[in-house]
């Protein structure tokens, strides 16, 4: 009788702690110091937004300030007034972006499944192949040479795709997920089923790679959507330069009117009698960052699960 009772009371206390909802005192603790830590993270975000919309007096006045003397437009008008050169080096990133992820994904999704087969008698060599750029190169001044005078790229979208299209990082997250998360005896059944490699990649495992690819898109696509070296280098043509080298220029052209005394006063009159550089340069900041902040929320919970499924085998 004694027995059935602590085995009850056991029972009892074991859904108890598994009944979804209820919370113990240290997950409310660490919850409010998720919360502070979130906050501090948040509040410089919120103060580039505030900030962008400040007048440059109340800047000047006050500093950057959460609540600020007077909002202001002049900062956003200043980057919005490139209009059609604006909505182009939008264009011409969205297209890098979209172009320079799928083609690095599909790339290095087949690496890494290559490199992960038991049986392929190259996968050791690829494996260290795939190291020695990330621990060697030629220097910038090597490839520039390389890439304007024997391959003609200048003015070319490929030199803002293909830098970026593979990395060493990403191939191994890529593969590890492969070895750890996809059963073998799945992609061995689908060998036996008279499926070649290319079907067992494509048909089987390439969909069971979702949350991994989707983590590493996410991250690809942040890089070239702040990437602005590799424009500044090889690009010239403004129907080819791309959002950061824009907004580069816009500052380098605010910085010449604030510094140059050649400055007419007609253009300084244009402009209001006043150059809103510090609200300007955080208007170029919102500009940037708010597709990525608007684009995070739908990937996060495959982002969080493709870096976490595929480094524990489970």
């Amino acid at each position: 009788m004694e027995k059935e009772l602590k085995v009850k009371r056991k029972k009892k206390e074991a859904e108890e702690a598994s009944t979804p909802g209820k919370k113990t005192l240290g997950q409310y603790i660490l919850a409010f110091f998720l919360m502070i830590y979130t906050l501090f993270c948040a509040l410089p975000v919120i103060l580039v937004f505030v900030a962008a919309f400040s007048s440059e007096d109340s800047i000047a006045r006050k500093g950057f300030s959460f609540f600020p003397d007077e909002l202001s437009l002049d900062g956003m008008h200043s980057v919005l007034k490139y209009g059609n050169q604006l909505i182009t080096s939008y264009g011409v990133t969205i297209f890098v972006v979209v172009v320079g992820t799928g083609l690095g994904l599909l790339t290095m999704s087949m690496y890494a499944y290559a490199i992960s087969r038991p049986g392929f008698r190259l996968a050791k060599f690829l494996s260290i192949y795939l190291l020695i750029p990330m621990l060697f190169n030629g220097g910038q001044l090597a490839g520039y040479i390389v890439f304007t005078s024997y391959y003609h790229l200048k003015n070319s979208l490929l030199l803002l795709i293909l830098p970026l299209c593979v990395t060493t990082m990403n191939v191994l997250i890529l593969r590890t997920y492969i070895a750890n998360s996809i059963p073998s005896e799945l992609l061995e059944a689908a060998k036996i089923d008279g499926a070649n490699e290319y079907l067992t990649f494509f048909k089987i495992c390439l969909p069971l790679m979702k949350p991994s690819l989707a983590a590493v898109g996410f991250m690809m696509a942040t890089a070239y959507w702040n990437d602005w070296q590799n424009a500044l280098l090889y690009i010239d043509k403004n129907s080819k330069k791309p959002l950061q080298l824009l907004l580069y220029n816009i500052q380098k052209n605010i910085d010449f009117l604030l510094n140059s005394n050649n400055v007419p006063q007609a253009v300084r009159d244009a402009m209001g009698g006043a150059i809103p550089k510090n609200s300007a340069t955080m208007a170029t900041v919102v500009v940037v960052i708010a597709p990525i902040m608007v684009a995070y929320p739908f990937f996060q919970k495959y982002f969080v699960k493709g870096l976490t499924v595929g480094s524990v085998k489970g």
